[in-house]
């Protein structure tokens, strides 16, 4: 529900400004795209919608009060350049995850953290981002059951080539100018729902035809982007 609820404000969002240079163009009404800080935007909205689909992860939220600043410092009322407190900012959201980390993992265990396709339920009990930063993930012999990976402006490689997935799972993933690289073990399947924003997602992996392999199911926003899996 919450990746259609984000797909309906991707759709929206291009909606209204293909409606306002329409509008621009029979001369109906004064459109201008290219405002102070309008470059913020492929920033903010694309951590908004993360955060509809995914909840308050740390990663989009981080990446969404950076957006916030950077709009703010361009603003020509504002005389602080609020672009020094990004730093801090992401700093006290670290703090307040690491102290917050057992509750939101409890209150996944106990559903939050479950995401619905069809008739199966998938679960989701880990996050992992990069923020101006690169982050490198192993599932080395233990049981993989989802995860929700944030690049932004960042790199992140999630290696589970030496995982245990025997059931069906989900990854959910935004690349907003940054990559992710997932690296899949042989013997599953790999299906995909992206959102393309001047990015993308590639699928090296062979593909599997057994009707009974367990399945990746991928949920991607890709903005200046790119999700490799291999």
């Amino acid at each position: 529900m919450r990746n259609k609820l984000g797909n309906i404000l991707w759709g929206l969002f291009f909606i209204v400004i293909g409606a306002g240079f329409a509008g621009e163009a029979f001369e109906l009404w004064d459109f201008e795209l290219f405002f102070d800080g309008w470059w913020t935007l492929f920033i903010i909205v694309p951590c908004t919608i993360s955060i509809v689909q995914n909840g308050f992860r740390s990663g989009a939220l981080i990446g969404l009060i950076i957006g916030i600043l950077l709009f703010l410092s361009c603003q020509p009322g504002i005389d602080f350049d609020l672009s020094k407190l990004i730093v801090p900012a992401i700093l006290v959201i670290i703090g307040f995850r690491l102290i917050l980390r057992d509750s939101f993992h409890h209150r996944r265990i106990q559903g939050e953290g479950k995401f619905n396709a069809g008739n199966t339920t998938y679960h989701s009990d880990t996050e992992h981002s990069a923020v101006f930063s690169s982050n490198t993930i192993v599932v080395d012999n233990e049981p993989f059951n989802g995860t929700n990976l944030n690049a932004i402006f960042g790199a992140i490689q999630l290696n589970l080539s030496n995982a245990i997935i025997d059931h069906d799972v989900e990854i959910s993933a935004s690349a907003i100018f940054g990559g992710i690289d997932i690296y899949v073990p042989r013997g599953v399947k790999v299906k995909t729902n992206n959102v393309p924003i001047f990015g993308g997602v590639s699928n090296k992996t062979v593909k599997n035809t057994d009707p009974n392999a367990p399945t990746i199911y991928l949920n991607s926003t890709c903005m200046f982007g790119g999700i490799d899996i291999k």
